[in-house]
């Protein structure tokens, strides 16, 4: 368990480091170079726009990874997810500004960025089925909660990376060349990974399936039929934890360095300090799963978010270092507490042969929903106006009580409570007094 904990930790780690690099280049300087012709408020928007196109071509890239993973194996699903962001990134770090080849550069942006979703998409639901189908039952949310780490892990390398060279070199050469630096990485990184993803055994679950001949023949279609409710409850339920991550992670980013004035240096440490420590916490939550339940967790994580969304947006626009990173800590610490427990959960919900189709699709449904609109929205809501941008506040609280709605409806499914509800429903109803 140890050895694939840390194959799935890796790779997500890998992909994820792919995916943010571009949120952050988005928030610093992808919008005056590839929409020079826009004001800064609307170059913004625009770069957060193609930003957008990873968090929609996501749940396509469950649906085609998802059909593999049922049909052929979690296994393969591991390694195509894996190259396919890796090229696409590298690709990314090589495509000429708008000053060099004019309109066809955001328009390859968008494509790239499109391809990068996509892998994306396939990347979590193997990574979590790897190891939540290894897994013991009694320690399932503490090993399937190692994937969850990885985003953590590639946001602090994305940003860490970004960090040393906006301070490291000049405004100039950083918007020249300096930013296109963490993208050529990612091919160096996508080849580690697939070297570490090369030894790795199918999982149980499915090899049972498929000597048994019980693979699904067509997973999206069942998965439509008989688990359509599913989806949209966890689309929904999940979708406040997109909100808060790409909230603090991206719209705080750009907010903090054009509206407030605070150095992209100071604002990336109070996010990246925050980030460490909610990667930190991560597998702790998880034992904790696995000890109460998942649900509840999911429900305090809910309600967290939505009672710190109007303190957070308070302490960012003190631009105070401290405060910000407290803001965004509490934040952070709300969403992990939810997002620690999910990489058990999804799959739990679902049936082994669409499971893979089925917890992908749900999870990066929540990431169109609550992830690909926010910084737009966000940037919106705070234009113009004196004082803090309470709207963003009352946007993200919104969400949250859809989402405590949504996981209100799912039912719990720690093993141990599952089947004692199971066994309770199961005894026959005691006779009635003569």
């Amino acid at each position: 368990m140890g050895r694939l904990a840390a194959a799935s930790l890796v790779g997500t780690a890998i992909e994820f480091f792919d995916f943010f690099v571009y949120g952050t280049a988005a928030a610093l300087v992808l919008g005056p170079l590839f929409f020079p012709n826009f004001s800064p408020l609307a170059g913004t928007l625009a770069a957060f726009g193609t930003f957008a196109i990873g968090f929609l071509s996501r749940p396509l890239g469950s649906v085609l990874f998802g059909h593999i993973g049922d049909r052929y194996g979690r296994r393969p699903v591991l390694f195509a997810s894996l190259l396919l962001t890796g090229c696409a990134t590298v690709a990314v770090g090589c495509v000429p500004t708008y000053g060099t080849i004019g309109i066809t550069a955001p328009l390859l942006l968008l494509v790239l960025r499109f391809l990068q979703g996509l892998g994306l998409g396939g990347e979590w639901g193997g990574a979590v089925l790897l190891t939540a189908e290894h897994a013991p039952e009694n320690r399932r949310a503490l090993w399937s909660s190692f994937p969850q780490i990885g985003p953590s892990i590639g946001f602090l390398l994305a940003n860490g990376v970004m960090l040393a060279l906006s301070a490291g070199l000049s405004d100039a050469e950083f918007r020249s060349w300096g930013w296109r630096v963490p993208f050529w990485a990612a091919g160096v990184l996508a080849a580690v990974g697939l070297l570490l993803r090369s030894s790795l055994a199918e999982t149980p679950q499915f090899e049972k399936l498929s000597a048994a001949g019980q693979t699904a023949g067509a997973p999206l279609a069942e998965v439509a039929r008989d688990h359509w409710r599913l989806v949209l409850l966890t689309a929904g339920a999940l979708a406040v934890g997109y909100a808060t991550f790409y909230t603090v992670s991206t719209w705080a980013l750009a907010y903090g360095t054009e509206r407030l004035g605070v150095s992209s240096t100071v604002m990336l440490t109070c996010v990246m300090a925050a980030v460490a420590i909610k990667g930190a916490t991560t597998p702790f939550v998880a034992i904790l799963a696995d000890r109460w339940g998942r649900r509840p967790l999911c429900l305090a994580g809910c309600a967290a978010s939505a009672l710190w969304m109007f303190p957070m947006v308070a302490l960012l626009y003190t631009a105070r270092p401290f405060l910000m990173f407290l803001g965004f800590l509490g934040a952070l610490l709300a969403f992990i507490t939810m997002f620690a427990v999910v990489a058990a959960y999804l799959p739990e919900l679902y049936e082994p042969r669409v499971r893979c189709t089925g917890a992908a699709v749900g999870y990066n449904l929540a990431g169109v929903l609550g992830g690909a609109l926010t910084p737009i929205v966000a940037t919106a809501l705070s234009d113009g106006g004196s004082g803090p941008p309470w709207g963003v506040a009352a946007y993200l609280t919104v969400v949250a009580l859809v989402s405590l709605g949504c996981f209100a409806l799912l039912p719990e499914t720690l093993p141990a409570k599952a089947k004692t509800e199971a066994e309770r429903r199961a005894e026959p109803e005691p006779a009635s007094a003569a």
